[in-house]
């Protein structure tokens, strides 16, 4: 499973009417100041909770993460929003939200009844850490909104859990509409049993009939990159040491010809050099974050020919060197000399 995913360019336009400058957001989160500007935003986990963090530290709003999750305006819809709102309940609307999440993000959403409840959970799958309250803030109100959309407005959750030691229950009751406790052991919405299976009046199959073939295309050309594209960073890393693969390395490794490596990438549409970027960046911070490797020695096992093309490369990927970054994020080691 990869963990490089899509960041849907409307959060930034949604921060800025909130009255949050996006570039404050990425100077705290300390991501490149060009991110939202990229065609593709594309990040890991881990950068997807900087970010979050990044919003939580910029704002002095308490409230911010249920406004991002609440949306009104139903032009503003992505595809996956507008599958959920034509399915037939809200148990339906809940599985196509988890199963179309796959284009953007390793997370699930896990629903599961006990008696005349049902809890439903989001599950980050490559997460290293806790993810940030602001984001399950957002993910919770998104599911709610949802669910009111489809219904007229006629669900609340029984009650929230939320992990976080305190909170504002008051802002959380008033916006769920439902008891909210703290220091709970995972984030969870219980709804009750019945309101899982209330008909959706937004219900309309010609709709998710016009929307499904273009989510189930982009769904199976995800899944299929993922996997080759895994394989050959796979390779990649473990023929980076000192040296720099080239196709036909990893080719024959995958007992595959380089001509149809190529072809399948092509197809895909990724190249051989984005993927070694993209092992090298990876790797990058593994070994900043988890080894005490000079940054020389972290440059040569990433098969650079000295560190300063590495500190280039590196200050394109994160918008900061490598030491600098190091010590912001916890490294095990301070700035080495190069």
């Amino acid at each position: 499973m990869t963990d490089r995913f899509r960041v849907a360019k409307g959060l930034a336009l949604k921060i800025e009417e909130l009255g949050l400058p996006p570039a404050d957001v990425l100077r705290h989160a300390g991501l490149p100041s060009g991110l939202f500007d990229q065609e593709k935003i594309v990040v890991t986990t881990e950068e997807l909770f900087v970010l979050y963090r990044g919003i939580s530290e910029a704002s002095h709003d308490p409230g911010i993460g249920l406004k991002i999750g609440s949306e009104d305006r139903i032009e503003r819809y992505n595809p996956t929003a507008m599958a959920a709102i034509s399915a037939r309940t809200f148990r339906d609307a809940l599985e196509r939200l988890g199963r179309y999440k796959q284009l953007t993000c390793p997370e699930e959403i896990r629903v599961s009844d006990r008696g005349q409840e049902s809890r439903v959970q989001f599950k980050w799958l490559l997460a290293k850490e806790t993810e940030p309250p602001l984001l399950t803030d957002v993910c919770f109100a998104w599911v709610v909104s949802i669910a009111r959309r489809g219904t007229g407005g006629l669900i609340n959750p029984k009650r929230i859990e939320l992990r976080a030691a305190k909170g504002d229950r008051k802002m959380y009751e008033a916006h769920f509409g439902c008891p909210t406790s703290f220091g709970a052991r995972q984030n969870t919405m219980v709804f009750s049993k019945t309101d899982l299976d209330r008909p959706f009046l937004t219900h309309n199959a010609d709709l998710y009939a016009m929307v499904a073939p273009q989510l189930e295309a982009e769904l199976s050309q995800a899944l299929a990159s993922r996997e080759i594209g895994e394989q050959v960073k796979g390779v990649v890393k473990q023929q980076l040491a000192g040296r720099r693969p080239g196709i036909k390395d990893v080719a024959r490794e995958l007992n595959l010809s380089s001509r149809t490596l190529q072809r399948r990438l092509t197809e895909l549409g990724t190249t051989f050099q984005q993927l070694i970027q993209e092992s090298r960046r990876e790797l990058a911070r593994h070994y900043l974050l988890h080894s005490s490797l000079e940054l020389n020695e972290t440059a040569y096992l990433l098969g650079y020919e000295d560190a300063h093309s590495f500190f280039r490369a590196f200050h394109d990927w994160e918008g900061s060197p490598p030491g600098e970054w190091r010590m912001r994020h916890g490294g095990r080691a301070q700035v080495a000399k190069a």
